[in-house]
């Protein structure tokens, strides 16, 4: 039930939003020049998302982007985080530039400023250029030095009009998804080929920080421009007191959060974890210059994704790395990585129909303890969100249940403030029902509904008056 208060912690610049990814919305995935992505290759492939659903329409918001900006000022959002298609600029990933999808984005962001809308640009939600792809991907040098060039290209063409940026979203998803349990492209079940790959991108992610602040440097990109790294944040509990429990959910924290945090906030890796991976591997690999471009091209903010937390056991037997994809709660089976850890659930918890806790202390708590390791950092809340089979009641969607998430989640952001979090902006992931990767379209996270029988009409849902309101009112009204 949406309450009142009289007054909001939140501060008068804080910037309400709502975000996206150009793969999950856009569509048009061979039109006006675009090259293929690796999820358009992948989606494409049997057995590899829910009932064979792809992206190839998604929401078309190519084509329906001013309708969608519209409802965006119609429901107050001061901010809209979206991603831009690489392959939609480099068709092959570098070398030649595609006019029509720089002339795409160039409009969009202007048509969300005439509205008032500040773009957040991540620069990429794991939709690699296919072409990158046959060379090694992320394994490859090659492919750090062509997203170099991609984020040059996209400073020059948009930093003059957007201030905030990010390098790349989710680490731990497109990564451990993607060459630890095969179920993202490439599909690989290989951890060194996954660690060097992950190195890549973080040297990657410092280089177009370094080529950000050379712009900003020489007034391309406003003087307040920031750029930042997006990671899920997924605070883990030991089970038990247990020293076995206590000790692998130590490992989880270690290399499922820290592995990911301390090279974009710390410029290093966590050493024990390090020295484990080249003693048992030999990667990482640095170049000679590695090192330094960490430690010199800390960003300067993080952008974390929150929806659960998981609670961690000691794990002897257990080695399964699938997920619940078809939204029948408790199909999932326990996730863990044999030796190290598994998540397990807690009775006395509740969960979504992916099996995923709904926990809103976690939000508060997860920005609680990165700042103990990291110190005061910017935050912003670039994902938070319910992922629903929302029901339709006399031609009305009404999604009480995200209404109920979302405002016990801007509770716990609100406490965050309170206790000296610096907190800028919240995204709920997301403002338009889209596909959800290897969930297909029946997990719908958005404001907007999409009528996928029906032309892809867009409805306002019941959530989105609740977050006109809560926007309008500064969080004050939820």
């Amino acid at each position: 039930m949406a309450t009142s208060k009289i007054t909001s912690l939140f501060p008068d610049n804080f910037l309400w939003g709502a975000a996206s990814a150009a793969y999950q919305v856009e569509g048009a995935y061979n039109i006006d020049g675009k090259g293929p992505s690796i999820w358009d290759i992948f989606s494409h492939q049997p057995g590899t998302t829910h009932e064979g659903t792809n992206g190839d329409v998604a929401a078309d918001h190519y084509h329906r982007f001013k309708e969608d900006v519209a409802l965006m000022a119609e429901l107050g959002m001061q901010s809209y985080r979206f991603s831009i298609s690489w392959p939609r600029l480099f068709p092959e990933g570098r070398g030649k530039v595609n006019a029509a999808g720089v002339k795409f984005y160039s409009d969009l962001i202007d048509e969300l400023l005439r509205h008032g809308i500040k773009p957040m640009i991540t620069l990429y939600h794991w939709d690699l250029p296919q072409a990158l792809q046959d060379i090694g991907g992320w394994e490859s040098r090659e492919t750090v030095d062509a997203f170099e060039q991609y984020a040059r290209l996209c400073y020059q063409e948009f930093g003059n009009r957007v201030e905030l940026w990010s390098t790349f979203n989710e680490t731990l998803i497109f990564i451990g998804m993607g060459y630890f349990t095969g179920a993202h492209p490439p599909g690989l079940h290989d951890p060194k080929r996954g660690i060097q790959a992950c190195h890549h991108v973080f040297i990657a992610h410092a280089r177009a920080v370094k080529t950000f602040r050379e712009y900003k440097n020489t007034g391309q990109i406003p003087a307040n421009g920031q750029i930042g790294f997006v990671n899920v944040m997924q605070p883990h509990d030991s089970i038990t007191n247990s020293s076995e429990d206590v000790a692998a959910c130590q490992m989880a924290d270690d290399l499922l959060t820290h592995w990911l945090y301390d090279p974009v906030l710390k410029g290093e890796y966590p050493a024990h974890i390090l020295n484990l991976a080249q003693l048992t591997w030999d990667v990482p690999e640095f170049a000679p210059e590695d090192e330094a471009l960490l430690k010199d091209n800390i960003c300067d903010f993080i952008g974390v994704n929150y929806y659960k937390r998981e609670w961690v056991a000691a794990n002897p037997d257990v080695d399964n790395t699938k997920i619940n994809t078809t939204g029948n709660k408790g199909s999932g089976q326990e996730f863990g990585i044999k030796g190290l850890f598994k998540f397990v659930h807690n009775p006395q918890s509740t969960y979504t129909d992916w099996d995923w806790e709904i926990y809103p202390e976690g939000l508060c708590v997860g920005m609680m303890r990165l700042k103990e390791r990291y110190g005061d950092i910017p935050f912003y809340i670039t994902e938070n969100g319910l992922g629903a089979k929302d029901p339709i009641i006399d031609g009305e969607v009404i999604d009480q249940p995200r209404i109920d998430y979302l405002a016990s989640h801007i509770d716990a952001a609100e406490l965050a403030i309170k206790q000296g979090i610096d907190v800028r902006g919240y995204y709920p992931w997301s403002f338009i029902d889209l596909l959800s990767w290897l969930n297909g379209y029946q997990k719908q996270y958005g404001f907007v509904y999409v009528d996928r029988e029906n032309d892809l009409q867009r409805k306002r849902k019941k959530s989105f008056f609740w977050y006109k309101d809560v926007i309008a009112s500064n969080g004050s009204k939820r």
